[in-house]
């Protein structure tokens, strides 16, 4: 439904949008119009919520880079409880949902209303309450001094604001999620098993090297296969070439061919990785066209990883990288775009005069996302930006997919997974396996964990699989076979995550629409005040069927399990499913970073 006021003597006009999906999730937006002769300066159009009283607890996230949606609560106090995104991307440390609840609430009980701004730039985000008792959650983009000047008969239109209500927070979930999936631009074919080289290669970019890789790939059933940063002009390190957006003739004298034929030989496709929206000052593009770099009137910003924004709300930019991206698009059959986004927009400014310009860049980059993909049907593109620092809706309306973290931790991802899908389902949230010592944390984990972790998302691999023994590449493809198995379950099924009753464990699942079939995870996390830790139960069964308990872990059983009595056996056990959502069974034997994988089944299963 739409909503048109008007204020005459103001010269303003406002038209309110608001739709109700068949899930449960609202979303609105508003347009204002300046109906009068002179220019209006616009500060904030925010769109607000009414929130019931009983909800008197904030969970929002923290975060930073490599450490990416860490959970927060706080009591709603009187005033406001307020999170501001200045940084030109939505930023490792947003609000991300900004919930407010009964107190206590959790994954499965307790009244919780929630809100998001679908947004990639500045924003911001609220829960006020106020001493007349009145409360609300409230969003807008947050638009710098002067940069919306409605000229007469000009519009202005807000990021789309969405709320939930849920019991819970898997039932708040699951509106969003049910939401996602009803687009006509969600993925619909199976999430292909990707291999990204960056973490096996980085800048070292050699056709023998990345040939050898993409054979073992191949062998351990990887469907896609992503060239990272270091192809294009003087990109030999991330210093230089940032921006030069041409096939580097140094490193690659036969153009990316020979490689992408190979890949494409193999059965896999080939993505290629672009950060369209950066400049190195050390390109061809900087010195010929230093006005396109973002910056107060008469200098640069503070560099960040090297590198500076390139403009594209201007005209020129925009159609420098535009033209350069569709001519590589023309020339190779490139499936998949890893779009990256490695610094904040600080001083984002338009020369000559430093107009801001975080608004008009985030619309041309949604505006180039959007024209690629209509020139080039088929084309599925990531968005990445310094790991997790730009995942919202606005992004998602034009991506596929987005990569939740730079760090690939799996103890680390354990928390980023659980909460990041708060938002976004399971088959847009990248989840790879890495090597056995994690790049980002030194720390070392069994491909057990890590595989085990990483099934959870949209499967890949970010590991040099030519140092990997013959052993590992065997458990590897038993992993990458099992995803391909469930993957239909597990992108397709409803998220459970049980509240937790020991910090050390952590329970999660997926349960088809007719709670026919389920896949849930005992993962053990820590090491516990208590052992042996009791019984966990399970949710979202059919209390009145009878479940058939498989357990399907892949690769050899972990050090130190033990099977408690009732744990199933080859031929499975069977249980009933009030048994395991009300009384429990016990927790395995399981050391710290290890974990089970459940099949439940029901004997009238059938997939989704």
């Amino acid at each position: 439904m739409s909503v048109t006021a008007e204020d005459v003597e103001a010269g303003l006009q406002i038209l309110l949008e608001l739709e109700l999906a068949p899930s449960g999730l609202l979303r609105a937006r508003a347009e204002l119009t300046n109906t009068a002769e002179e220019p209006y300066r616009l500060q904030e159009l925010g769109i607000l919520l009414p929130l019931p009283s009983q909800a008197r607890e904030i969970l929002d996230f923290a975060g930073h880079w490599g450490g990416e949606r860490a959970p927060q609560r706080t009591p709603l106090p009187v005033g406001v409880h307020l999170r501001e995104g200045r940084k030109g991307r939505t930023g490792a440390d947003a609000a991300y949902v900004l919930s407010a609840g009964e107190p206590g609430f959790g994954f499965a009980r307790g009244e919780v209303w929630g809100f998001h701004v679908g947004f990639s730039g500045n924003h911001r985000t609220w829960a006020e309450r106020l001493s007349n008792g009145h409360q609300v959650l409230g969003g807008s983009e947050l638009l710098l001094p002067g940069e919306v000047v409605l000229g007469a008969g000009e519009s202005y239109s807000s990021p789309w604001i969405y709320g939930v209500w849920g019991n819970g927070l898997d039932e708040q979930a699951a509106r969003f999620h049910e939401w996602l999936r009803a687009r006509p631009q969600h993925p619909s074919r199976p999430r292909p098993v990707t291999l990204n080289v960056w973490e096996a290669v980085y800048f070292d970019h050699r056709l023998d090297r990345l040939t050898e890789l993409a054979d073992h790939a191949a062998k351990v059933g990887v469907e896609r296969y992503v060239l990272d940063d270091g192809w294009f002009g003087s990109r030999r390190d991330d210093t230089s070439g940032l921006g030069d957006w041409v096939v580097s003739d140094q490193v690659w004298p036969d153009g990316l061919e020979p490689l992408i034929d190979h890949v494409r030989s193999l059965g896999m496709e080939f993505g290629l990785w672009f950060e369209p929206e950066m400049v190195n000052p050390d390109s061809d593009v900087a010195r010929a066209h230093p006005e396109w770099i973002m910056g107060p009137a008469g200098r640069l910003p503070v560099e960040a990883r090297r590198q500076q924004v390139l403009n594209l709300g201007m005209p020129g930019a925009y159609e420098h990288v535009r033209n350069q991206m569709v001519a590589l698009l023309e020339r190779y059959p490139i499936a998949y775009i890893k779009w990256d986004h490695n610094r904040d927009l600080t001083e984002a400014g338009s020369r000559p005069d430093g107009r801001p310009g975080v608004h008009a860049q985030t619309l041309a980059a949604y505006r180039l996302m959007a024209e690629l993909k209509e020139l080039f049907p088929g084309l599925e593109i990531e968005s990445c930006s310094s790991g997790g620092a730009r995942v919202d809706l606005g992004v998602l309306e034009h991506t596929d997919r987005v990569w939740t973290s730079d760090c690939i931790d799996p103890l680390e991802r354990q928390r980023m997974h659980r909460w990041t899908q708060q938002l976004i389902t399971p088959e847009l949230m990248g989840s790879h396996i890495a090597s056995l010592r994690s790049h980002t944390t030194g720390r070392m984990h069994s491909l057990h964990f890590r595989a085990g972790t990483a099934i959870w998302g949209h499967l890949g691999i970010e590991w040099d699989l030519t140092r990997a023994t013959p052993e590992e590449n065997r458990e590897l493809g038993d992993w990458v076979a099992f995803y391909k198995v469930h993957r239909r379950l597990l992108h397709g099924g409803r998220m459970v995550r049980m509240d937790s009753f020991d910090p050390a464990l952590h329970i999660h699942g997926v349960v088809n629409s007719n709670a026919t079939e389920a896949l849930f995870a005992v993962v053990r996390t820590a090491v516990s005040d208590v052992e042996p830790l009791g019984r966990f139960r399970l949710r979202g069964l059919d209390l009145t069927s009878s479940y058939r308990l498989r357990d399907v872990t892949p690769g050899p059983d972990p050090q130190g399990f033990r099977r408690p009595a009732w744990w199933p056996g080859s031929e499975g056990t069977v249980l009933p499913g009030h048994v395991l959502e009300q009384a429990g069974v016990f927790v395995p034997g399981l050391l710290p970073d290890q974990m089970r994988i459940l099949h439940l089944e029901t004997g009238s299963s059938s997939q989704d």
